[in-house]
């Protein structure tokens, strides 16, 4: 292997056309750690966003990317998960540990999973931080049942198709917002509802679900509270906001809490098993080369992408 790679970086903020191609030093694994030949590389919300501002991350430059999908290429001292040749994929620590969008990343062996062998690379780097998200929202936070109702909104969009099918597949009632043209797309991945967020008022239209998954806005999330009945929960995905949320809910009888995706091998091994199944598939909005990763970011931020978009690394 050689002992530089491409990537695609950035020395300020701004938009898409800061992203540039450069050649940087291979990393090297350290204790716990594995190296990833990157094959694909899934993009986020979270990726526009800190390219353009000030979020979690220092000043730039920095290279992007939380999700990938490829080959061990190594391993560091100690790992046992896996070994050379192996294909796997997962989500670098959030937030600080970004990198994907180059032929090679370093992370901790435990944010890894094995890709089921059902996926190509590129679907498989679509599944892990929006999928984790939700996950991690609906199992692990809300404790979502078999027979519950949940609200899910933007559920056309990343986080939000998985989480239609992650619900679908814990036995639960799913009601989705989106707009109208992606409501048969709804239907197709299992909502038992579908509501045109543009038309109608949700916390009039809405009435007794349990849980509510809200990546909107704090607005948004206030209103949803109606939806849920006493003892409900609303999770959010926006970790910083300007409104007590807290405080809204307890007025309403219900809970709200602020969530953060977090790197997370039980919760891959879990999402793995759900694509081996049959019960939860990524939906492509659209793959780009390595080099037209400008491209896939203002793709992303129109907001209008049905599922994932994908960087592929030749």
């Amino acid at each position: 292997m050689n002992e530089t790679m491409r990537a695609i970086s950035q020395n300020t903020l701004g938009g898409p056309e800061v992203l540039t191609e450069v050649r940087l030093p291979r990393p090297v694994p350290g204790p716990g750690e594995i190296l990833v030949r990157v094959r694909a590389a899934g993009l986020n919300p979270t990726d526009w966003k800190h390219r353009a501002n000030v979020a979690f991350l220092p000043a730039p430059p920095f290279v992007l990317g939380w999700d990938a999908s490829g080959e061990v290429a190594a391993t560091g001292v100690g790992v046992t998960l896996f070994q050379p040749g192996d294909e796997v994929f997962g989500m670098l620590p959030y937030p600080n540990g970004h990198g994907a969008l180059a032929e090679y990343v370093v992370g901790p062996a435990r944010a890894f999973a094995r890709k089921p062998a059902s996926l190509d690379h590129v679907q498989a780097a679509a599944i892990p931080l929006a999928a984790l998200t939700a996950w991690q929202a609906l199992v692990d936070t809300a404790d979502l049942q078999a027979g519950q109702r949940v609200l899910i909104h933007a559920a056309a969009g990343g986080v939000g198709h998985f989480a239609v099918q992650i619900a679908k597949a814990r036995g639960a009632y799913v009601i989705g917002t989106a707009s109208a043209p992606n409501h048969e797309f709804l239907h197709g991945i299992g909502a038992d509802e579908a509501i045109d967020y543009r038309t109608t008022d949700i916390a009039e239209a809405v009435r007794d679900v349990d849980v509510v998954l809200d990546s909107v806005t704090d607005d948004n999330s206030v209103r949803s509270l109606r939806t849920l009945r006493p003892g409900g929960v609303l999770v959010t995905l926006r970790p910083i906001g300007d409104v007590d949320l807290a405080a809204e809910a307890s007025k309403l009888g219900v809970r709200a809490l602020r969530m953060l995706v977090e790197d997370d091998h039980a919760g891959m091994v879990a999402l793995a098993g759900l694509v081996d199944s049959g019960r939860l598939r990524p939906t492509i909005a659209g793959t780009f080369p390595l080099t037209d990763a400008a491209k896939a970011h203002a793709l992303g931020e129109t907001g209008r992408t049905v599922g994932k978009l994908v960087v592929t690394v030749p």
